[in-house]
């Protein structure tokens, strides 16, 4: 087998205003288009035997954009269901719940449709996504596997990989359109890279001039 590669999709107007993001499907922002482009060279020399991606825009744009061939959308990769703390920020839960902690309490009830998970629904997820890579894995020799997905799931995912319990995802930052990967080492499951990423000052563009009015 070979490695995970981990990718978190761009930055969003939600995630660059720390708005809890989970079935609102909102496109890639300027930005986050452009860092989605900065994943080529990041991947270039990784042999990538499947792509599995989340069903959400920004995942897939991302995928698009990044130049990962027949992805596979994969529902079990969608973001934790944040229920009630849809559209939300932390600072606002924090008003009202001061000591709140996403990793051990969970969200708010949501509506029917999207009721919300609890770090163990989220873990469990994440354990499917395991077994369901590990069987693909054994027809892809070495090859990597990549997944794009969403900060707080693909966090749970490399807790579970590692064996920890799911609140041990709170340990990994994860920035939009980074990289990470996950190995092995003797044997045992190991983070080969994290939160890998090209500087933004590399690759943004500059502000375009203003429009000039006619004489």
């Amino acid at each position: 087998m070979g490695e995970l590669i981990l990718i978190r999709h761009g930055e969003t107007e939600w995630s660059r205003s720390g708005r809890h993001t989970s079935h609102t499907d909102l496109p890639l922002t300027a930005l986050g288009e452009r860092q989605a482009r900065a994943l080529v060279p990041l991947l270039a020399d990784r042999k990538i035997g499947l792509t599995l991606v989340s069903p959400a825009l920004r995942a897939r744009r991302t995928a698009e954009l990044a130049g990962l061939a027949s992805p596979r959308i994969t529902p079990d990769l969608r973001e934790w269901d944040y229920g009630g703390y849809e559209g939300v920020t932390t600072v606002e839960i924090h008003r009202t719940r001061p000591s709140w902690n996403l990793w051990t309490d969970g969200v708010a009830p949501g509506p029917e449709a999207h009721p919300g998970e609890t770090p163990a629904q989220v873990g469990e997820r994440a354990d499917r996504m395991l077994t369901e890579i590990r069987a693909a894995a054994e027809s892809l020799g070495d090859a990597d596997i990549a997944l794009v997905a969403h900060s707080h799931f693909l966090r749970v995912f490399t807790a579970r990989y590692l064996g920890l319990t799911t609140s041990g995802g709170t340990l990994f930052q994860l920035a939009t359109g980074a990289v990470s990967r996950l190995g092995t080492e003797h044997g045992k499951p190991v983070i080969t890279a994290w939160n890998v990423a090209l500087p933004e000052s590399l690759f943004r563009a500059a502000a375009p001039e203003p429009a000039q009015s006619p004489e």
